[in-house]
């Protein structure tokens, strides 16, 4: 498809698409401590339902990145939300820790489906020049479903225990991925691809040919670890200042994604204004003052205002790396964002570990301290080193503009 100047209508079903993937991605982590008693486990192991969430999810990119460019994006993410679905659903009826554990990897499968092939459909109906603000507005489901998952995570959680939280985003997800199935019906999103194992084994070559290519993935690795890794912790850091609603850890967690929603409202201003390398710079940096923020402890109204601008922080510099990743390549655009994602959660699967252990040796404060202090030496990296360039291989298809 041509990329046009406007925005194409089917970007609204990638959007649902984003947003019905995001429902389940924070859905444990407000009712963990609940999670925890009910099997018996430290809050630490209980953590390793986000870990392994998210190492299952960076695993199938390389694997969903190919199969995406060779046998259909569209298609393949709706499978995948099936798949997500049915996961939540049977880890609502898990009568074992071990058999949870299960259904999040299948979880994982079904999220590691949807997002990356999102941005590369995106990156595909849209043009270079209009590509972030429709990454943007991508981004908008995925935030939406953050928040509403992350809140009626805690709400739900209160009425109905951890097991209501996940059949009830289950079923939602799989009546979201069936009115996806009918938007991509007869659409043009459904053409066959044009790639062949040939051009995806050239289009390897062309991603890791470009000088962009290291940084950007290093960095998606860091922001993961470093940020997302801090999650599963939230709700206990709230117990330790006598805040037990799961309600509340649900809301404060949400505030993240509500400063994501308000990247997404200001990112047409924000980009002329600051420009690439000041919305990488100011985003790590504001990133890095909410973390300290975190460390020492206020009450849970400032915590969520705090994650708020961190949220809004976090998509000033993720929204720019996701266009570098994007303009990787042309030819095998859904590999090169699936390995933008591979490295983002390989990082989130990390980042629960690394604050586990440094939260159980140092302490949090210096735990919280030391992830700022690299946040900030991100952003100031990011800004030097990554240029825009030309992917190599966009000569292989006419109707991309350079």
């Amino acid at each position: 498809m041509t990329a046009t100047s406007g925005m194409p209508p089917a970007l609204n079903v990638i959007t649902l698409a984003t947003f019905a993937a995001s429902l389940s991605v924070r859905a444990l982590d407000p009712v963990l401590p609940h999670v925890a008693d009910d099997f018996s486990v430290s809050i630490a192991t209980a953590a390793s339902f986000a870990a392994v969430f998210a190492f299952t999810f960076a695993a199938v990119q390389p694997a969903i990145g190919a199969a995406a460019d060779l046998f259909g994006k569209a298609r393949l993410m709706t499978i995948c939300l099936a798949l997500l679905g049915l996961a939540n659903i049977l880890g609502a009826l898990s009568t074992s820790f071990p058999m949870l554990f299960v259904t999040r990897i299948l979880a994982g499968i079904g999220s590691g489906g949807v997002f990356p092939v999102a941005l590369s459909l995106t990156s595909d109906l849209v043009g270079p020049e209009k590509r972030q603000l429709a990454i943007g507005r991508t981004l908008a489901g995925s935030m939406t479903g953050n928040l509403l998952g992350a809140t009626a995570s805690g709400l739900i959680g209160d009425l109905l225990g951890w097991r209501g939280v996940l059949a009830v985003l289950g079923a939602l997800v799989i009546i979201v991925a069936l009115a996806v199935a009918a938007g991509f019906r007869g659409a043009a999103l459904n053409r066959p691809p044009r790639t062949s194992l040939k051009a995806l084994r050239h289009g390897y070559r062309t991603i890791f040919t470009n000088p962009n290519a290291r940084i950007c993935y290093s960095a998606v690795f860091v922001e993961g670890c470093c940020v997302l890794g801090l999650f599963p912790f939230i709700a206990s850091f709230l117990f330790e200042l006598g805040e037990t609603s799961l309600s509340i850890a649900g809301i404060v967690i949400a505030g993240f994604a509500i400063g994501g929603l308000l990247y997404t409202l200001t990112v047409a201003r924000l980009l002329p204004w600051l420009g690439v390398r000041g919305m990488m710079i100011a985003g790590a940096t504001l990133v890095a003052i909410q973390l300290v923020g975190v460390a020492f402890g206020p009450l849970w109204k400032l915590q969520m205002a705090g994650l708020l601008v961190m949220g809004l922080g976090f998509y000033m510099i993720h929204g720019c790396l996701q266009v570098f990743a994007s303009e990787l390549s042309v030819e095998a655009r859904a590999t090169a964002l699936s390995l933008h994602s591979f490295f983002f959660f390989m990082g989130q699967t990390v980042g629960p570990i690394a604050y586990g252990f440094g939260l159980q040796h140092a302490g949090k404060t210096p735990t919280l301290v030391s992830a700022a202090a690299v946040m900030v030496v991100l952003g100031f990296v990011c800004a030097k080193y990554l240029k825009q360039r030309r992917p190599a291989d966009a000569d292989a298809r006419p109707d991309v503009e350079p």
